[in-house]
């Protein structure tokens, strides 16, 4: 578990170093999608509740990312975009392709079926996090300073 959590963290600062995230952020990215996967990792393994387990990491990733983007003042996309990359199915994305051209149709709407829920529960996700940080936001606004003062 810890060396996948690891692996998540290079995978996601390596994801952030190509799509341009700057610097002072790139370890920040990281640890947003190592703590994505490791929540993943703790909630069980195997097959089962995969949907579950995919959403509530995809929660704590886009809460961790929100709260990285308030308090450094940065775009929230920059720490989730990276960030839900560990989450994303592309084993089941691959394993679709690869029964397609076996030509065994039912391990083809198995997979394709699993890889749209991982993929509807991680966007599912973002947009209740989303949400919440828009009500709070509307709720406790920002006070600004009054100039001579």
């Amino acid at each position: 578990m810890i060396i996948q959590t690891i692996g998540a963290l290079f995978a996601t600062i390596a994801l952030a170093i190509i799509l341009g995230v700057p610097k002072k952020f790139t370890l920040l990215v990281g640890l947003v999608g190592s703590i994505g996967w490791w929540v993943y990792l703790a909630m069980g393994e195997g097959e089962e509740h995969i949907a579950f387990r995919t959403f509530i990491a995809a929660l704590i990733v886009a809460l961790v990312s929100h709260s990285f983007a308030r308090i450094l003042k940065a775009p929230v996309t920059v720490f989730l975009i990276s960030g839900i990359l560990p989450l994303v199915p592309g084993t089941g994305m691959y394993r679709t392709v690869y029964h397609f051209i076996a030509g065994n149709g039912a391990m083809v709407s198995y997979y394709f079926s699993q890889t749209l829920q991982l993929a509807g529960v991680i966007a599912l996700a973002i947009f209740i996090m989303d949400s919440i940080f828009r009500i709070l936001q509307q709720k406790v606004p920002i006070k600004k300073k009054k100039k001579g003062m």
